[in-house]
């Protein structure tokens, strides 16, 4: 009589656990791929390929940083005392009443001779801030500065046709702009001044600091984010002949480059790209100087945060649409500079290609596993790793150049690459409206005279209320999406995709979430209030 021999414990567990007996059955790279499997891959790896390209860019744009960070622009000449010419400096507002003071306190210590220096407050407020913004005009008129308060109730074009309002009245051969949440420091028109010794510059841009960075995990974020543009990008664009924008303030203007190149115009939410553009189109240069700044409050809100990323976008397409025709049959540009300029322009497209590959992330992974890793770990890994290395290659950058004593700080670049996924809705809301010629208001980013922790902003934010609308459910849904698909990809033991999936988790959920409780804290601190 034959013994039988008892099962082997493992080879039980493999026969009964369908997600392990299914794998093992597919584990062959011999597998074929049905139509459906094919339909995923070919969108997903369509998707892959295009980030990718995307990815180059940004990586060219690092290694020209690195390669020309030591050309910096020095002047043609510095102008004597008594040749200096006229500057007027430009503060629009927009219901800016929690910081026009301050504005206009650190406007008045400008080192710059008191009868070269006109100042114009344009402001188009409709709450408290034109009774402020007036008597704080009258004080600074009453110690001897040349102050204009000018106040539209019209608000045709919004910043463009407020700044273009004062054109008409401003005496100045330069034109200075300031938001109403920036702190120009005292030397920072004497640092520009110079520049236009050359009579071909048209603009000169300073980068934006950040006072209140270290506020919040949202304001630090938004540094890292920030601070890729403002080191990486416009300093790699202008020191090696690119296009380069004005970034709306801080920033100085010659008043003949605005006029000739057609003046402020408001057909698009990023006037001063428009302009910066169609500047450079005449012949203007421009000059970005990296290592000079001028601080500026961030959003501390998250609603607030999205508003102003999806004007951003919005207005970038915009202005694409507007000026792309003429870009590209322009005679005296490079094809390299075409492409430089229809990636600026239409970069934020790129939002709605990271929807459709959240969306995939689930089918790819069923595909992933029913055919096995073989496939998909040849082709896929090297295309996110080189997606991955170009994002912390451009934030790592600007961390490094701005703070090469504070390495610690690059654990911040996986939360700004989370970040970045996190608003593809609402840039992806932005750019469509742009594509299909939805009008919108220019809505503005409220700041709340936030320096430090000890600032409260809920009190002021009562003043500025924000729908959130749909947009934080929908973050919240794809945020349940990605813990389903982080479940999944663990019981399948697929572990190389966790830490992407992960990004997009973090993402979507911190997008989510602070929307969700921002809004329900301003409901309750106002309910406190009224009781």
């Amino acid at each position: 009589m034959l013994l039988q021999q008892a099962p082997d414990p493992e080879q039980v567990k493999i026969l009964t656990d369908p997600i392990l007996r299914h794998g093992r059955d597919n584990i062959s790279y011999l597998y074929s791929l049905d139509a459906f499997d094919w339909t995923i891959v070919i969108l997903y790896f369509t998707i892959l390929a295009l980030l990718a390209v995307l990815g180059a860019y940004r990586v060219r744009m690092v290694y020209q940083f690195w390669r020309y960070r030591g050309v910096k622009p020095q002047p043609r000449r510095h102008f004597a005392e008594g040749e200096l010419p006229r500057i007027t400096v430009q503060l629009p507002l927009f219901n800016e009443m929690y910081v026009v003071e301050r504005l206009l306190e650190s406007v008045t210590r400008i080192d710059y001779p008191r009868h070269l220096l006109e100042i114009q407050v344009l402001d188009d407020s409709t709450d408290e801030t034109v009774k402020i913004a007036e008597a704080a005009v009258e004080k600074h008129r009453q110690q001897g500065f040349d102050i204009h308060y000018i106040h539209r109730t019209d608000r045709t074009g919004f910043k463009a046709g407020a700044l273009e309002n004062g054109m008409r009245l401003a005496k100045g051969q330069l034109v200075a702009i300031f938001d109403a949440d920036f702190l120009p420091k005292p030397d920072c028109l004497r640092q520009m001044v110079d520049f236009f010794t050359d009579e071909r510059i048209g603009m000169v841009q300073m980068r934006w600091s950040h006072i209140n960075a270290n506020y919040s995990l949202l304001t630090r974020v938004q540094e890292v984010l920030l601070d890729g543009h403002f080191v990486v990008e416009q300093a790699s664009r202008n020191r090696t002949g690119a296009f380069f924008n004005f970034n709306g303030t801080a920033g100085m203007w010659r008043r003949e480059a605005i006029e000739w190149s057609g003046g402020w115009q408001h057909d698009t939410l990023t006037e001063d790209t428009d302009l910066s553009f169609r500047a450079q189109l005449m012949g203007w240069k421009f000059i970005y100087l990296l290592d000079e700044d001028v601080p500026a409050e961030l959003p501390v809100e998250m609603n607030a945060f999205k508003t102003q990323q999806r004007r951003w976008a919005k207005g970038l397409v915009q202005v694409g649409l507007k000026l792309m025709p003429r870009l590209w049959k322009h005679p005296q540009l490079t094809f390299q500079q075409k492409v430089e300029l229809f990636f600026r322009l239409f970069g934020n497209c790129a939002a709605m290609l990271m929807i459709v590959l959240s969306v995939l992330h689930i089918p790819v992974l069923i595909v992933r596993f029913n055919q096995g890793l073989f496939h998909m770990l040849l082709l896929d890994t090297p295309l996110m790793i080189f997606a991955t290395f170009s994002v912390v290659s451009f934030y790592g950058s600007a961390i490094l150049y701005r703070y090469p004593n504070e390495k610690r700080r690059l654990w911040l670049i996986p939360l700004a690459m989370a970040m970045g996924i996190g608003l593809v809705f609402s840039n992806t809301r932005a750019v469509l409206e742009a594509l299909f010629r939805v009008q919108s208001s220019f809505v503005r980013t409220p700041k709340y005279n936030v320096e430090n922790r000890r600032d409260n902003w809920l009190k002021a934010a009562m003043k500025y209320r924000r729908k959130r609308g749909l947009l934080p459910y929908i973050e919240l849904v794809f945020a349940l999406y990605f813990v389903f698909a982080v479940y999944y990809a663990i019981r399948s033991n697929i572990y190389a995709t966790i830490p992407f999936l992960l990004i997009f988790l973090l993402g979507y959920g911190y997008m989510a979430m602070m929307s969700l409780f921002q809004g329900s804290l301003r409901k309750a601190f106002q309910v406190f209030k009224r009781n």
